[in-house]
């Protein structure tokens, strides 16, 4: 059985893309439009939905996606990817519900997410016949996207730039989760529906700060709230915000991969990361402090 898909557009025309099965194996093949645009799958399952140039945009390596896997499934970040869990599923109790995870990389976060639904939202409650949610991940690293793609069969798995039309109608989507990823609010708001729900998660000052230094990672912003505000004014208002601390107990090698799957990712390799990090303990005490946004579309008032 195929897994319920949004309307997506077609990144050429912007006509209804069609879902072309594969016999009886459940997965979707291609996605075609009636102009006879077509977009086949890859071998791992996501689709590439870049067009023209691409994108100007540096993409994550399949070396840096490979330290997030590592330390994403050693379950270091789960107390978050609970709590975006939680935000989220309100948002997704009405019937056909659909999520967006803009920039969802290896596709842990949405994981999560599908699961919490799964387990806490029935059919029953959400009266949606059965069909569950909708999910599209979104992410210009065709190295996460083989990850997430595996990951997370019940989605649709796009490589695209966040900075370019995004291939979903206007008013489509019930929730947008963008966690540590650039944030379009133009697209944003048009995608969503007018009572939908936009969820970020950004560091809060301190993150990893124990080790930011001699990792070579960099400094949190402290204007960082006031830039993502200013991002979003005039499309957006806060309806929320919920800060979350957890302590992580951390090997060499999971320092190593907290680097590598970051922004400093693009600018080091394992083996400079293993000799900077050569005099640390054999476990490392670290705080990570989240701090997790809910935003209305700003047309609707916050409480």
């Amino acid at each position: 059985m195929l897994p319920r898909l949004p309307v997506l557009l077609c990144p050429v025309c912007r006509q209804d893309l069609q879902p072309v099965g594969d016999g009886g194996t459940g997965r979707v093949r291609a996605l075609a439009c009636r102009e006879r645009h077509s977009f086949d799958a890859a071998r791992q399952g996501y689709f590439n939905m870049l067009v023209g140039k691409g994108t100007a945009f540096e993409s994550d390596t399949a070396e840096m996606v490979g330290a997030r896997a590592a330390f994403l499934d050693a379950g270091h970040y789960r107390p978050l990817a609970d709590a975006l869990a939680r935000a989220a599923a309100p948002a997704l109790n009405g019937p056909a519900p659909t999520v967006l995870d803009s920039g969802t990389g290896t596709g842990h976060y949405l994981r999560a997410l599908l699961d919490y639904l799964g387990d806490h939202l029935k059919t029953s409650e959400r009266g949606d016949g059965g069909d569950g949610v909708a999910a599209v991940g979104l992410d210009i690293s065709k190295f996460a996207l083989r990850r997430a793609a595996k990951l997370n069969p019940d989605a649709i798995n796009l490589v695209g730039d966040v900075w370019q039309p995004l291939p979903l109608p206007d008013a489509a989507v019930d929730v947008v989760t963008v966690v540590f990823a650039p944030r379009n609010a133009g697209e944003f708001a048009r995608v969503l529906k007018p009572k939908g729900r936009l969820i970020v998660v950004t560091p809060r000052a301190g993150h990893l700060g124990e080790i930011a230094s001699q990792a070579g990672m960099l400094g949190i912003d402290p204007a960082k709230d006031e830039r993502l505000a200013d991002a979003l004014s005039g499309r957006f208002s806060l309806l929320s915000t919920q800060d979350l601390d957890v302590d992580l107990s951390l090997s060499p090698e999971d320092v190593a991969n907290l680097a590598l799957m970051g922004p400093a990712g693009h600018h080091t390799d394992r083996a400079t990361l293993t000799e900077r990090l050569a005099g640390l303990p054999q476990t490392t005490t670290v705080s990570a402090r989240f701090r997790i946004s809910i935003f209305l579309p700003s047309e609707i008032p916050a409480p």
